[in-house]
């Protein structure tokens, strides 16, 4: 370990499971010297292990509805309290769909679904960082991050309005980033990461051939949760000071590449043996 974030206080949001990139952030920010707080929706910490993430990392668990100004405000009282005062760094790790769980097409999309798809997903994060500032919650170069995905810039089959989700997201991380970096020193970036087994990724239909996909197509392969969580700590540390307003991508160089050869390979060999889709979605 590197002490990298001895001293730091951070808040986490939406550590489920062992499976959770969240779950892993949090273990190496406690292994690498930081104290912090772990959020999760009520519902979540009813289903998931949090608590046993909590003990492990010798913290405490404030439920919050992200999307409720009221309780995101109270969740960052309540841990300024429990730090004995600000915060350091934040993780911004929560997406959800009901039109992708439902399995609604792009073009019919049902509204009240993609209404929730952008509240929980972007406006959340507009809702935190609005409260956080108002009440003065981050300390001066501090660091925020939240989670993005390529889907943001370019087309994926199946990802339907996440995307649209994310690249809000990644817009609200450069207008506030602009803000709260020229009143405050806070940077503010999101981390577009490869596709992971997470919890929420293992039931999207298609996973395992999307990673397979990504991991011949990076230089690199896909980056690992543990990856993720190393580069997140460094994002968070004081090594990264004059990274803001930017979408990082973390994943092997995939987000770069336009054919490579194992891919090409693959596809030669599909070649032999088409498989028309039954219909386009």
């Amino acid at each position: 370990m590197y002490n990298l974030l001895r001293g730091k206080k951070g808040l986490i949001f939406g550590a489920l499971n062992e499976k959770s990139l969240a779950w892993k952030v949090a273990e190496r920010a406690y292994e690498e010297g930081a104290e912090i707080v772990l959020t999760n929706t009520p519902v979540a910490i009813r289903f998931g292990n949090i608590n046993e993430l909590a003990q492990k990392c010798n913290t405490v668990v404030i439920p919050a509805d992200a999307t409720n100004v009221s309780e995101i405000e109270n969740l960052l009282n309540e841990t300024m309290k429990h730090f004995d005062g600000k915060i350091d760094f934040i993780l911004h790790s929560i997406a959800m769909s009901m039109n992708v769980r439902k399995g609604r097409k792009y073009d019919n999309l049902n509204y009240n679904y993609l209404n929730k798809t952008l509240d929980i997903s972007a406006i959340s994060f507009h809702k935190l960082l609005q409260s956080a500032k108002k009440i003065d919650a981050i300390n001066e170069w501090g660091s925020v991050v939240a989670l993005s995905y390529v889907a943001a810039q370019k087309t994926l089959y199946r990802y339907n309005d996440m995307a649209d989700a994310k690249a809000m997201l990644e817009s609200i991380a450069r207008s506030f980033g602009y803000i709260y970096g020229r009143e405050k020193k806070i940077r503010i970036n999101t981390i577009s990461q490869s596709p992971t087994p997470t919890t929420a990724g293992s039931g999207v239909k298609g996973i395992g051939g999307l990673m397979d996909f990504t991991e011949r197509m990076s230089p690199l392969g896909n980056a690992t949760a543990d990856e993720f969580a190393d580069f997140c700590v460094t994002i968070f540390s004081d090594l990264t000071r004059k990274i803001t307003m930017q979408n990082i991508f973390h994943d092997g160089g995939f987000s770069n590449m336009g054919m490579s050869l194992r891919a090409m390979t693959m596809y030669n060999q599909s070649l032999d043996n088409p498989i028309e889709p039954k219909s386009w979605e």
